[in-house]
C-alpha cells in the first residue's frame, strides 16, 4: 500500500486516480477480514456461526467482569 499526501495527490492527480482512494481505518478493517478468512477452518467456523446467528440460534450471556 502506498500512502499520499494531500499535496502529492494533488501534484500528481492522474497517477492517484489510477488508484483506489479509502479510509486507513477501512483498509485495515478489510485486512482484519482477510486474515480471518484466510484459513478455510477459520471461515467455515466463521459462517456456521454466521448461519446460527441468522437462524436464531443464540443464547445471551453477561460478560464476566474480572
Amino acid at each position: 500500500m502506498r500512502i499520499v499526501s494531500f499535496t502529492e495527490a494533488r501534484n500528481s492527480l492522474k497517477a492517484v486516480l489510477d488508484a483506489v482512494v479509502m479510509s486507513l481505518d477501512y483498509y485495515n478493517s478489510l485486512m482484519e477480514i482477510v486474515h480471518l478468512l484466510r484459513s478455510p477452518a477459520n471461515a467455515e467456523h466463521l459462517n456456521r456461526s454466521i448461519a446460527q446467528f441468522k437462524a436464531g440460534k443464540v443464547t445471551q450471556r453477561d460478560l464476566i467482569d474480572e
